[in-house]
């Protein structure tokens, strides 16, 4: 057995955490370590890739289902089984990479290529393809009365940025098939793709998408909804900041005398409406944190500011 890794562990969570748990240490831990806050940091960039693979598979009761199987087996020093009604056959996998691969629909890409009818899909299909002991069943034509076509649906987890780019993502089947599907930019949660004759003996496969929550960002329509930390003195002064868009880092200008709380709007930088290729807003929420630590030098810069200020926010307490 090689690396396994305990996603509970990771998303520092009980065996018995909720899913709103789950959602919610997972939220405070990837602004803890996303790349954007640890610029050049690979240990936080191990460590992020962690907590989404974790966070994948924990936040998805099926995949969850199948993972604890998995723990529970090679506690007892016994093979991964599984029953029919699992869809990932965790029997096959001796190595716990291979058995997560699996899982997250993440196997190796392979030669043979086949072009769905849908001309925003591109799909290679790996028949001869078999991981394990997976074998690819043989499609029967229909006519010849054997099996008859039937649609069948798959899901797929994607990253925020992966939905708003879209590109090339790999999928397994049920029926051990890997396919390789070119995927349009600006996919929606619960949004499904059809793919033409890549069913059951030439039926559809219906792709239905989920939007894994992000660590920064929140979609809200076709908004983008983040919190940006801002010092006591860029709130009082104002001035030029950096935030985090879906597209990169932007300057964005702050007013002086900014609240907490207070929201602003950077126009178009939101995500995609549909059709009409326009686009949603950002829409930044600042939050003022005070430093824990600061030097002597700071300290005493301080001390002559609260001297000095004039603004005394609790005056109306007082006079009340």
């Amino acid at each position: 057995m090689q690396s396994l890794r305990n996603y509970y562990e990771v998303l520092e969570v009980q065996s018995n955490a909720t899913g709103d748990e789950i959602k919610r240490a997972f939220r405070k831990l990837a602004r803890r370590y996303h790349p954007d806050v640890n610029p050049g940091d690979l240990t936080a960039e191990e460590k992020f890739k962690n907590l989404n693979e974790a966070y994948e598979v924990l936040s998805d009761d099926e995949k969850r289902s199948q993972y604890d199987l998995f723990l529970r087996q090679q506690k007892t020093a016994k093979r991964p089984s599984f029953n029919k009604n699992n869809t990932t056959k965790a029997a096959e996998y001796s190595d716990f990479n291979q058995f997560v691969d699996q899982m997250r629909n993440r196997r190796p890409p392979a030669n043979t290529t086949a072009t769905a009818e849908n001309p925003r899909i591109r799909v290679n299909s790996t028949e001869g393809y078999k991981p394990g002991t997976v074998k690819t069943p043989k499609v029967v034509n229909p006519r010849a009365g054997a099996v008859r076509p039937r649609d069948i649906e798959a899901r797929l987890t994607l990253p925020l940025e992966k939905a708003y780019l879209g590109g090339k993502e790999r999928i397994r089947l049920e029926d051990g098939r890997s396919l390789e599907v070119e995927m349009p930019p600006g996919m929606l949660d619960g949004q499904k793709i059809r793919l033409k004759g890549q069913g059951i003996a030439g039926g559809d496969l219906y792709l239905k998408i989920t939007v894994a929550p992000h660590a920064l960002f929140e979609l809200q329509g076709a908004d983008i909804y983040c919190q940006v930390p801002v010092t006591p003195s860029e709130a009082v002064l104002g001035g030029a900041v950096e935030v985090p868009t879906i597209d990169g880092l932007v300057k964005m200008t702050v007013p002086s005398g900014v609240r907490s709380g207070q929201r602003l709007r950077l126009a178009n930088k939101g995500y995609p409406r549909g059709k009409d290729n326009s686009r949603g807003d950002q829409l930044v929420e600042i939050v003022i944190v005070t430093p824990k630590e600061i030097s002597e030098e700071e300290r005493d810069l301080y001390r002559q500011i609260r001297e000095l200020e004039t603004f005394k926010p609790r005056k109306n307490l007082v006079e009340n």
